[in-house]
């Protein structure tokens, strides 16, 4: 049985600025992203349909199912290259769950790139980032990692180089926050401001 590993990084944005909502409903991003050693672990074997589990910590709280970003990779890139999606996922979680750190995002790269991988479909990164745009706004970063700078709503990716060796002190709160939550409560303060 062949399997594919893939290791995802979390990330967080060194800078971000937040412009208005766009007629998309996204608002406008400019931020600088820094890819963490911080990783998920994604592995991928051949299977009948698609299936997913998880371990770590937190990982019995997220759905296994359709409403999740891997499994969603998965089905994203068999409809794309027209094949079966015929997987078996397993992410092993070391990136915190709503932490603002993209592990979401991290776990449907890292499927991407194994499921690719496994299925010898052979895309090139531009069309697998593509792809991951169509996922959600972090997931392109996460195909990349590194440095970046991010555009549009974040999934316009610029690698940049970074120097020197950065060490990352992560305060997390027990309870995650909402990124659709967070944008709406800038938006009020914004318009409470604006008065």
């Amino acid at each position: 049985m062949v399997s594919v590993v893939v290791r995802s990084p979390a990330k967080v944005n060194v800078q971000l600025s937040v412009g208005p909502v766009r007629v998309d409903g996204y608002h406008e991003l400019l931020t600088v992203f820094q890819a963490l050693s911080l990783e998920d672990v994604i592995t991928a074997t051949d299977g009948d349909g698609i299936t997913l589990t998880m371990t770590g910590e937190g990982s019995e709280s997220l759905p296994v199912d359709e409403s999740n970003l891997a499994v969603r990779a998965a089905r994203l890139l068999a409809g794309h290259v027209g094949i079966d999606a015929n997987v078996s996922l397993h992410i092993a979680k070391s990136i915190p769950i709503a932490g603002g750190m993209a592990g979401g995002s991290a776990d449907a790269a890292g499927t991407l790139v194994a499921c690719d991988a496994l299925w010898h479909t052979g895309l090139s990164r531009e069309e697998l980032a593509g792809l991951a745009a169509r996922l959600g706004s972090d997931v392109p970063f996460a195909l990349y990692g590194g440095n970046a700078i991010g555009r549009g709503r974040g999934e316009l990716i610029t690698p940049v180089l970074g120097r020197g060796r950065f060490h990352w002190v992560l305060a997390l709160a027990d309870e995650g926050l909402s990124t659709p939550e967070v944008y709406r409560r800038l938006d009020e303060l914004r318009d409470e401001f604006a008065r």
